[in-house]
């Protein structure tokens, strides 16, 4: 099924505002001045932050990943409270699915964008680097792209339902 991508960002925004909170949160966390910062916006892209170019390459690069690592705990973290008793028990009050669905919704957004990955690219590529560096980064900057691809066949989704749902399943599992 087609639902064109601005219409799941408008239904998962709370997904797109954690996304591009940290990518602003990694700026300041290395200094790196913010000139424009949407956290959500009617079209495409659905957010943004514009920021210098970082000092580092690998701070480039941790701006342009934060989102993978901060959408991915918070999202977990949110949903797990609420996703163990509907689990375990097979039941849940309104607040746990909205929790639930807070959950899914950040860690969704968790892959970084085409545009975060351009941004790599053009970081390794356009200005000095070695080639560990090169080495490195083009096959995140290659996943990030399949990720992209990925999401026209719900992989998004998939990952986000994985760590707000799946995961707890998983611990309760093994913690049995």
């Amino acid at each position: 099924m087609f639902i064109p991508g601005f219409l799941i960002s408008m239904l998962t925004f709370p997904g797109v505002i954690v996304h591009e909170y940290a990518h602003m949160l990694f700026c300041r966390l290395f200094r790196v001045a913010i000139f424009e910062v949407c956290y959500i916006r009617w079209g495409n892209p659905a957010g943004y932050v514009i920021h210098e170019i970082p000092r580092k390459q690998w701070q480039h690069i941790l701006i342009g990943v934060g989102p993978f690592f901060v959408n991915t705990i918070l999202g977990g973290l949110i949903a797990a409270p609420a996703a163990i008793p509907v689990i375990k028990f097979g039941t849940g009050t309104p607040l746990d699915f909205l929790l639930i669905y807070l959950g899914v919704s950040i860690a969704m957004h968790a892959f970084p964008s085409t545009g975060d990955a351009k941004s790599m690219w053009n970081a390794i590529w356009k200005e000095k680097s070695s080639l560990g560096v090169k080495i490195a980064v083009t096959p995140i900057v290659g996943i990030i792209m399949l990720g992209a691809l990925g999401s026209m066949m719900w992989l998004d989704l998939a990952y986000g339902v994985g760590i707000a749902v799946g995961l707890p399943n998983l611990i309760i599992y093994l913690a049995a």
